[in-house]
């Protein structure tokens, strides 16, 4: 199962200017997990001020990863939704053209990566029993070819698609899960 092509944004140039500050990613992160929201409950789940958290909003509005969402609040409260639920960096001409944006987005990512996981194992001792047995931290040292990383990469991500539900189709008992893969070369 694929993503509707509506639902994902290839990152461009423009795009990977405005990703490449980890607090867009965890805007749009925080926009996509929970829905629409103020910039106001956005900067304080994030610890900023209402501020910035504005500022990188109009930002990541006027490269098209967020919109005003003009069915909720009022003229003193303004609230900003998601209008993409994936974003793909697949261009490999984009890391020879914008080395730093490439470097500095994926930085960003790795980041909010790191902040769920240490989230995660925060609230281990709270985490219900049955919950704890799920999670899991691993590393597999493999030896594959360029070949079979890509095709390793593909196959999670078709692993990956057949769990994602969005919206209201999750089944009763379902909770939310953060699911992150890596596949990190280590050609030298």
């Amino acid at each position: 199962m694929t993503e509707p092509s509506e639902s994902v944004v290839v990152l461009d140039a423009k795009g990977l200017r405005a990703l490449a500050h980890p607090v867009r990613v965890q805007l749009v992160d925080l926009l996509r997990k929970h829905g629409p929201s103020t910039a106001t409950r956005l900067a304080e789940r994030l610890g900023v001020n209402s501020g910035t958290a504005s500022y990188h909003l109009r930002r990541l509005g006027a490269a098209g990863f967020v919109e005003e969402d003009t069915e909720r609040g009022n003229a003193r409260e303004r609230w900003w939704r998601s209008v993409h639920r994936v974003t793909r960096l697949t261009d490999d001409e984009l890391s020879e053209r914008e080395p730093e944006a490439v470097l500095a987005y994926m930085q960003a990512v790795a980041a909010q990566y790191n902040l769920r996981t240490q989230q995660a194992l925060n609230e281990l001792q709270t985490m219900p029993r049955e919950w704890r047995r799920v999670l899991d931290l691993s590393s597999f040292a493999l030896r594959l070819t360029l070949e079979e990383g890509l095709r390793l990469r593909e196959e999670l991500t078709e692993v990956v698609s057949r769990y994602r539900r969005d919206g209201g189709e999750a089944p009763e008992g379902a909770v939310r899960v953060s699911l992150i893969t890596q596949v990190l070369p280590e050609v030298l």
